[in-house]
C-alpha cells in the first residue's frame, strides 16, 4: 500500500520514531481524531507559551480546523488528557 505524502510526516516524532508511525499506519492503527486532538492540545499549548490570550489560541487553531466550532476545540483542549511538555 502506497502511503501519501503528507502521510510520511511524523505528527508524534517526539513518542515514536517515523519507521514505527509509518508502520502504524499502514497497518491501520492510528486512530485519527485521538491524533488531531492531541495536535490541537500542542498547538494550544505553543500559542498560550507564546503570549497569545486563551480566546486568539483557539481562533488561531480554528483556522487550521474550520470544521470544527470554538467550542468543540475548548473541550478538546480542556477535557481529557493533557498535553506533557
Amino acid at each position: 500500500m502506497q502511503m501519501r505524502e503528507s502521510a510520511f510526516e511524523n505528527p508524534i516524532s517526539e513518542l515514536i520514531s517515523d519507521e514505527i508511525y509509518s508502520l502504524l499506519v499502514n497497518k491501520n492503527l492510528i486512530n485519527e481524531k485521538n491524533l488531531r486532538d492531541y495536535r490541537i492540545k500542542k498547538r494550544f499549548k505553543e500559542l498560550r507559551n507564546s503570549s497569545f490570550s486563551s480566546t486568539e489560541a483557539i481562533e488561531t487553531i480554528r483556522a487550521d480546523y474550520p470544521y470544527l466550532q470554538f467550542d468543540s476545540i475548548r473541550k478538546i483542549i480542556y477535557l481529557g488528557n493533557r498535553v506533557r511538555s
